[in-house]
């Protein structure tokens, strides 16, 4: 089969049998693109049974040639390794020779992470004088309250909302359910937003998603994300966020609490425990920093 074709057809698999969400489907198209030209252009390769591990190969050299970053690295291999699994699951190929390539070993960076006073300090900052301003609290609550993805939070459906039963019922990633609890205060901005804000934005009567923009649309990740950081200027915040620092600092602070980490990875929905993990290793760096701080001998 040609490359060519045979990257439509994985387009469709991506979309149809996988149903990868549309950041994961456009990383892995992009990827796949740039493959196919270095492989048709400089390999003189049309056909995928003629990609053999020393083509793969001189690619990956002509990335790292480019100094790209060991995640942007990591992914494009990923997306290779992705592609030809589908070749030989599809009997495209007779071997796969991208089973072979290792990924180079991530350096796991620990998030940035609120405190419990940074948070309250973002939240009593934010008005509620408009009906941006009582929007704008109520995700960053909502957010913080449930751990939510700002993918999961600006894709809220109002059937997602069970009030009287305090939670929230949805699809996140991996088009996997999730039931989270939603606090006290949560359900209260959320009511407040019901009665004073959404009747403002919903001029279309756009029923379907929760969290409208002034054109009666569906808020983006892109827009929440510029509110957010606008919001964390004019609360003095200095460290470097973004809207999925109020998941992290949901996950951290759960578990300075105590919270059993089998507990949290259930809430974040994250599939594999040791994604949850990393906030061990947040608190032990909290305590850390706190003993070299608090000892009277600890920084001589």
């Amino acid at each position: 089969m040609k490359i060519k074709a045979a990257l439509k057809e994985f387009e469709y698999y991506l979309r149809g049998e996988k149903n990868v969400s549309e950041a994961t489907f456009d990383a892995y198209i992009s990827d796949l693109k740039n493959y196919e030209y270095f492989i048709t252009t400089y390999r003189n390769k049309v056909d995928v049974k003629e990609i053999f591990l020393e083509d793969i190969r001189k690619y990956l050299a002509s990335l790292k040639r480019k100094h790209l970053t060991v995640s942007t690295l990591s992914r494009n291999i990923t997306s290779i390794k992705t592609f030809h699994r589908f070749l030989m699951k599809e009997k495209f190929i007779d071997y796969n020779y991208a089973n072979t390539i290792q990924a180079p070993k991530k350096v796991k960076n620990l998030p940035a992470v609120l405190s419990i006073k940074e948070i309250d300090d973002i939240i009593a900052s934010i008005e509620e004088t408009s009906p941006e301003q009582i929007r704008n609290k109520t995700m960053v609550i909502l957010a913080y309250s449930c751990g939510l993805r700002v993918s999961e939070l600006v894709n809220l459906r109002m059937n997602d909302l069970r009030i009287s039963k305090r939670y929230l019922d949805f699809v996140g990633k991996g088009n996997k359910e999730r039931i989270v609890p939603i606090s006290n205060e949560a359900i209260k901005y959320i009511e407040l937003y019901f009665e004073k804000s959404r009747p403002f934005f919903n001029k279309s009567n756009n029923l379907e998603y929760i969290f409208l923009t002034k054109q009666a649309k569906q808020m983006s990740r892109e827009n929440f994300s510029i509110i957010f950081k606008k919001i964390c200027i004019n609360a003095g915040i200095k460290k470097k966020v973004s809207p999925h620092t109020l998941r992290h600092s949901f996950a951290t602070h759960l578990l300075d609490q105590g919270l059993d980490l089998r507990l949290i990875q259930e809430l974040l929905g994250h599939s594999d425990i040791s994604t949850t993990e990393i906030y061990t290793n947040i608190s032990q760096e909290k305590l850390k920093q706190v003993y070299l701080e608090a000892h009277p001998r600890a920084r001589k």
